[in-house]
């Protein structure tokens, strides 16, 4: 059925209901009804967003703030090159599980009804044009404004003798006793180049000494040799002045091949797929087997190249042949191929002007340092909200813990963690002294896993008992649970949150802790843990809601009882904040309670696969995306209707949370809390400062640029900084 025919009878069966009953509560419930059962078909694609597209417009919203003057100069730098180091992760894991549809021959179309061929095809031409966009703002918009600012990168052309001498000392004491050049013959055939490494193809005329002559060498940089390197004062005394690596790299590269001469030089960079691929079967040593695998990350199956402009077709083509790549997967880039690495610059100068004030995040009085938090927490159950609060006390807890003896045993999941993590050591030190401390961790957490094993090993030599989860399931959830021994009984206590057990980030992505003492919630914790790390028939928590086993079911039942509160004639409504949605059956169920009248909100960060405002589909049902300082992470479900009204979660509402995962989600239960969460969800509905709304066609428009000139457009994240720090 056409979305035209769907809406004509949805508008049918109103009118139809409306003239037959009016004028009573009763008329209108049934003419809700009825219209909510209409033959509206949301099987139809034309009621979902395309995945991985949807996921680059989130991409695009990124790369916009390196135009945007609200931002310090820094800080826009900083958003063009997460924006670049999205999109490798893009091409990495996502492009590289399209392509893998195509070479084994199972394509199928997801519920917006394109094929992976069609997506791949429309991503080069939006990755295109977004790289066009990216390299313009660089080159025309940032790079000028740093040099206004005396931050100057210095291209080849404009170096000075004094620099030239100075660039010719490194190249000869850094990088020529490193590099290896590498002519292409016969018995030098075309090498194994690392993911994302930056790479030189050189086209040569004349003969080598052994008499070769095959026109063609790459020169791989040294992966040991920073890519952006300061110029000493003395040499450039006025601003902050820096070279790239491969400028130096470029100037000399005929050294590198005496009596030969270099006619072509060119960088290059190759994506790789670097999605780990575990099967369950004969795996003995999940951890050994996993360590075998990091390795072959590295030489995944090619997924983009990126070469300099400028490189002749004749150097392209050779290369998209030797990677296996068609010209779809080719990008010319007017800069340096590798720009994230430009990230160093934020470490290597010092200016604050440049850069977001620093804060401080707020600390309740009852868990300032040297508070005594199991008191604090025994008092009453504390909510915070990082990165305006600090995320330190979890950590003085755990740290408190391991030198309390009446605490027994600590049990805590581990995803993601800081690269020297206090939380480890912490943990460490209550084993040796004693403590039964049990820690899930789980070695899957993409580009983390190396770490997760090192990690795994320090706790085990310190006597803790370490797990990895369940195969086939990644163990997301955010739990951490103490035993500890009062009087003569035991009583627990958890720390359940919507981010990952990590410091750094905990100053950068918004996510909901909650340190708790209730007898229910803490019992359900425990036996979440003994389902992980035992075996067992399915467990049935009291107040705590889990993947994979109910979260989905819950969802749906809690989603339905907003639509049966509407249809009986009652206000109905949902607010939900996170990082994507993509579930049909979610955003299937939300379809139905739109039609039934529920007023849904929803806040998504990132992959929005629902369309709202459609008629008589979704036109109660409103989307926006936050982009800003820090990276919008936390998990919230508002049900007005449900008891208890607030949760929060580790799941955002995807497949693979749902399905694949162990989540936990998790109840507010006091009425202050749910009153606090309820209020800050509505300063993100409210927000206009750095808010996009996803409108019915796909497209994203920024609210800030809608607002009327004279509106305060002070953004919902400094709200909350001002609030709580």
């Amino acid at each position: 059925m056409s979305e035209q025919a769907d809406r004509k009878s949805l508008n049918l069966a109103v009118d139809n209901t409306s003239k037959a009953q009016t004028g009573t509560p009763a008329a209108t419930a049934q003419a809700r009804e009825l219209a909510a059962g209409a033959d509206i078909d949301l099987e139809n694609s034309a009621y979902y967003e395309n995945r991985e597209l949807n996921y680059f417009k989130f991409n695009l919203r990124v790369l916009s703030q390196a135009s945007n003057p609200k931002h310090p100069l820094l800080e826009r730098l900083m958003f063009l090159l997460i924006f670049s180091s999205n999109l490798d992760e893009f091409f990495e894991i996502r492009i590289s599980g399209l392509k893998k549809q195509l070479d084994f021959g199972r394509q199928r179309p997801g519920p917006d009804g394109l094929y992976p061929e069609q997506v791949l095809k429309e991503i080069h031409l939006q990755v295109s044009a977004a790289l066009t966009e990216q390299y313009r703002i660089l080159n025309g918009d940032l790079l000028p404004s740093l040099a206004s600012e005396n931050i100057h990168f210095m291209p080849r052309h404009e170096w000075n003798e004094e620099l030239k001498a100075w660039a010719r000392d490194y190249f000869d004491s850094e990088i020529q006793p490193v590099v290896s050049p590498l002519g292409l013959d016969p018995a030098h055939p075309f090498p194994r180049l690392v993911n994302k490494s930056l790479n030189f193809i050189l086209s040569l005329d004349g003969k080598d000494a052994f008499g070769r002559e095959s026109g063609l060498a790459i020169v791989p940089a040294p992966r040991s040799l920073p890519r952006l390197i300061k110029v000493p004062s003395e040499i450039a005394p006025e601003g902050d002045n820096f070279i790239f690596l491969s400028s130096i790299i470029h100037a000399h590269v005929d050294e590198l091949f005496p009596g030969m001469t270099v006619t072509e030089c060119h960088q290059f960079r190759v994506t790789r797929n670097s999605d780990l691929e575990m099967s369950n079967v004969e795996v003995e040593d999940y951890a050994m087997a996993l360590q075998g695998q990091l390795h072959s990350r590295r030489f995944g199956a090619a997924t983009k190249l990126e070469v300099s402009i400028g490189c002749p077709e004749e150097l392209t083509d050779f290369l998209l042949e030797r990677f296996n790549l068609t010209t779809d997967e080719l990008f010319q880039l007017d800069g340096p191929v590798n720009l994230q690495r430009l990230m160093a610059l934020y470490g290597m100068i010092d200016r604050s002007d440049l850069r977001y004030p620093q804060f401080s995040p707020g600390t309740p009085r009852l868990l300032e340092e040297d508070s005594y938090i199991f008191a604090a927490v025994d008092k009453e159950d504390q909510l915070l909200l990082h990165p305006f609060q600090s995320f330190i006390p979890i950590i003085d807890w755990v740290r408190q813990a391991a030198k309390d003896p009446t605490v027994l045993s600590i049990k805590q999941t581990l995803y993601r963690t800081n690269e020297s993590s206090e939380l480890v050591e912490a943990l460490a030190e209550a084993a040796r002294n004693g403590k039964e401390v049990t820690v899930v961790i789980e070695l899957r957490a993409r580009f983390d896993e190396e770490e997760n094993i090192n990690f795994a090993s320090i706790l085990q030599e310190a006597g803790a008992v370490v797990v990895y989860g369940v195969m086939g399931y990644k163990t997301h959830a955010k739990m951490l649970l103490f035993v500890r021994r009062i009087g003569n009984s035991l009583k627990r206590y958890a720390h359940l949150g919507t981010g990952n057990y990590h410091r750094k980030n905990s100053l950068l992505y918004t996510d909901y802790s909650l340190l708790t003492s209730d007898e229910i919630v803490c019992a359900d914790v425990h036996k979440v843990f003994q389902q992980i790390t035992g075996m067992g028939k399915k467990i049935h928590p009291n107040l705590l809601i889990h993947a994979p086993f109910n979260l989905r079911k819950s969802l749906l039942k809690m989603i339905n009882a907003e639509r049966d509160a509407a249809l009986a004639g009652k206000k109905a409504r949902i607010v939900a904040k996170m990082n994507a949605i993509t579930d049909p059956d979610i955003i299937k169920a939300l379809y139905g309670a739109s039609m039934a009248g529920v007023k849904i909100d929803l806040i998504i960060r990132g992959i929005c696969c629902l369309r709202p405002g459609m008629a008589g589909v979704s036109e109660n049902i409103r989307v926006i995306s936050v982009i800003g300082r820090f990276l919008e992470h936390s998990r919230v479900y508002y049900f007005q209707n449900s008891d208890p009204q607030v949760y929060c979660s580790s799941a955002d509402w995807m497949e693979r949370n749902l399905n694949n995962r162990i989540e936990v989600c998790f109840p507010i239960l006091k009425k202050k809390h749910i009153s606090r969460v309820k209020a800050e969800l509505e300063m993100y509905l409210n927000d206009r400062g750095q808010s996009w709304e996803l409108n019915s066609t796909g497209e994203y428009l920024s609210l800030e640029s809608t607002s009327p000139s004279d509106e305060s457009l002070e953004d919902v994240q400094m709200l909350l900084l001002k609030q709580w720090s």
